[in-house]
């Protein structure tokens, strides 16, 4: 796993400050502790960052091919290279190298742009190729690996696996896009393709990017999606049998590696059967890392146990503290644009207790998109039964009028919280969704921007985002539907995000098994029934799994990596939180109401109403602006605030 940076003239072959590309590098250097390289000539530079896991001895990169004229720097692993080897070595390539990373430049010189097509597994690279004077940009099918990406006003484009390396350069203006701060506290993190800054992207999960000196600005091409088409089915015996023979396959393809490898082992179905596989395919014990919490109600350390038994793994739990909230101005730094998910807090202590034993660790991840696992699934469904039965030109002021009249009573069980199920039922699919995604709703997020922030905004809502992507699903099957809107937000948004950030903190490669771009492909075109059915989701993984992990394991309601945010922020954070919430690095701004901002302190801090999750976005944002973005103490000029 490593880090790459870059600079590229689109327009002629001007010098390039060799200086500032070390530092973009220098930047990254957590992503990669192992070696550092740079290729530099008139015009273009990439930089990268080594974390070293195969071919430790000749993988190196910059990487070239025969005569040098094509470059790459490579942020991955490509776990098909070794075949990719025998074919291409058959067309006539010459390989000095055991590195996957070599398949890239050889690959291209091939088969060109469609290169990517032929590549399994997690990758973000950089190539350039001298004699077509292009340089060719790519990331991976799911998104597992970040790369950033900015046109400069003087024809200039950088690139970095992270927004760090990008903000080193000195032509880069921090400006907030207001439309990624909407955005933002909707989904509780900036949706690809945009980032925090106006003109800095993201580039989307299978899409490449081509730029050639002297032509006008691209726009990125989209190489894969997920399918989503349903043919003829198998039975579900078979189905299982085939889960399992694609599931080991993938673990196999995972554990080639010249450094220690291990798991996270949660004691959830997804990670449980990871180590399962594992298990079967290893000579020695798997090395498991688990956390455990204090408090019963976030601890999974005890299943996380009943599996390393099973397996006789070398298990290692450590216990977070249950106030382990040092890490709230470090999270700032680390992920660069303000993200909200707090179950980054136990992912980065998980990480860090990974890299005291090995240098690649599998996880679970990915498991609940593609196999129906969330409980918000389950509830979207149930709505959508009903939904069905009335169109939605009379549900909407039927439903909506019964919702505005009935009493908010967040306090109460589920099964008598009607108000927020009247108004789901006034809604379209995509809106409820929506909804139920969002972290501050359509209503909160009216309340807590300023009039001049919502006159920024232009009438924009972070809805679009969904609707973008809806518009383009292969399928609307309910269930299909929201598989697919979270494969392509919070999947790559906040979860391999997280993932990414808290892993490459601690120069720790983490591998994904179950997002395996031919085990997603064929999760997809499976019967939805086979994933969720009757209320319980997983179904297919489940059952594949019964003769490898208990019942206990298997059937046990699902908990998540929750924090006790609510507590901390009526207790040991009392005081913090309504230093930041209500300080003047979010007054500055002008773009919240501060009336809103000490309701939603005020009502919390006295046990009124449980606003945990909006003022941990707040508190996430304020962090930002002060670590990041550079508000706090900078210059009114230097403000990087839209219109300050």
């Amino acid at each position: 796993m490593c880090g790459i940076a870059g600079v590229f003239d689109s327009r002629g072959r001007r010098a390039i400050d060799r200086d500032l590309v070390d530092r973009m590098s220098s930047s990254l250097h957590h992503r990669g502790p192992d070696a550092g390289g740079v290729h530099h000539e008139p015009g273009v530079a990439l930089a990268h960052r080594r974390l070293s896991i195969i071919d430790l001895s000749t993988g190196q990169q910059p990487l070239y091919n025969e005569d040098g004229s094509v470059t790459v720097v490579f942020n991955g692993e490509i776990y098909n290279f070794q075949e990719l080897v025998k074919e291409l070595a058959a067309c006539g390539h010459s390989f000095r190298t055991r590195s996957d990373t070599e398949v890239i430049v050889h690959g291209w010189e091939q088969w060109g742009a469609s290169c990517v097509t032929r590549f399994r597994g997690m990758f973000a690279f950089a190539l350039w190729d001298r004699n077509s004077e292009t340089l060719f940009l790519a990331r991976d099918r799911l998104g597992v690996k970040p790369l950033y990406y900015a046109q400069l006003p003087d024809g200039q484009w950088i690139f970095g696996s992270e927004l760090k390396a990008l903000l080193i350069h000195p032509g880069l203006h921090r400006v907030i896009d207001p439309i990624a701060v909407e955005e933002y506290f909707a989904y509780g993190y900036v949706p690809e393709p945009r980032s925090i800054f106006k003109g800095v992207y993201k580039l989307s999960p299978g899409c490449t990017l081509t730029l050639k000196r002297g032509n006008p600005a691209p726009n990125p091409v989209e190489y894969w999606d997920v399918p989503f088409k349903v043919g003829a089915a198998p039975s579900e015996r078979e189905a299982e049998e085939e889960l399992i023979g694609r599931l080991r396959e993938s673990v196999k393809l995972r554990l080639i590696s010249e450094v220690p490898l291990g798991a996270f082992l949660s004691g959830g179905v997804d990670s449980s059967g990871v180590v399962a596989m594992m298990s079967e395919l290893s000579a020695d014990p798997v090395v498991t890392c688990s956390i455990s919490f204090g408090d019963p109600a976030y601890n999974e350390s005890a299943y996380a146990r009943t599996v390393a038994d099973r397996y006789r793994t070398r298990h290692h739990v450590e216990q977070v503290d249950p106030d382990d909230f040092s890490l709230v101005d470090r999270l700032a730094a680390l992920y660069d644009e303000p993200y909200a998910d707090s179950s980054a807090i136990p992912t980065y202590r998980v990480c860090e207790l990974a890299r005291k034993t090995v240098t690649v660790a599998l996880s679970g991840d990915g498991g609940d998109e593609s196999f129906g696992g969330y409980r918000r699934y389950r509830w979207h469904l149930n709505e959508e039964r009903v939904r069905s039965l009335l169109p939605l030109g009379l549900r909407r002021p039927v439903f909506g009028l019964a919702g505005w009249l009935y009493p908010k009573a967040d306090w109460a069980p589920r099964v008598f919280r009607a108000k927020s199920t009247l108004e789901a039922l006034a809604r379209d699919s995509v809106e409820a969704y929506f909804h139920s995604v969002s972290q501050l709703h359509d209503g909160m997020r009216r309340k807590l921007f300023s009039e001049r922030f919502r006159s920024e905004l232009q009438g924009y809502a972070a809805i679009e985002v969904l609707k973008r992507h809806a518009a383009r699903a292969p399928s609307d099957h309910p269930l299909s539907l929201i598989q697919y809107l979270d494969l392509k937000t919070y999947l790559v948004g906040d979860i391999n995000t997280k993932v990414d950030r808290a892993s490459m903190a601690h120069s720790l490669e983490v591998r994904e098994p179950l997002m395996d771009h031919p085990l997603v492909e064929w999760l997809s075109n499976l019967p939805p029934e086979f994933k969720l059915r009757n209320g319980e989701g997983k179904r297919l993984l489940k059952k594949a799994l019964e003769p490898y992990l208990p019942p206990e394991i298997l059937y046990r309601p699902k908990m998540g990596f929750a924090v006790p945010l609510a507590r901390w922020f009526r207790g040991p954070l009392r005081e913090p939180v309504r230093k930041a919430v209500l300080g003047p690095v979010l007054a500055d701004t002008g773009w919240l109401d501060p009336r809103y901002l000490r309701r939603l302190v005020d009502d919390h801090q006295s046990g009124v109403r449980d606003y945990s999750t909006p003022l941990w976005a707040l508190l996430m944002f304020e962090s930002f602006l002060r670590n990041v973005a550079g508000a706090a103490g900078a210059p009114a000029g230097d403000r990087a605030v839209a219109g300050a």
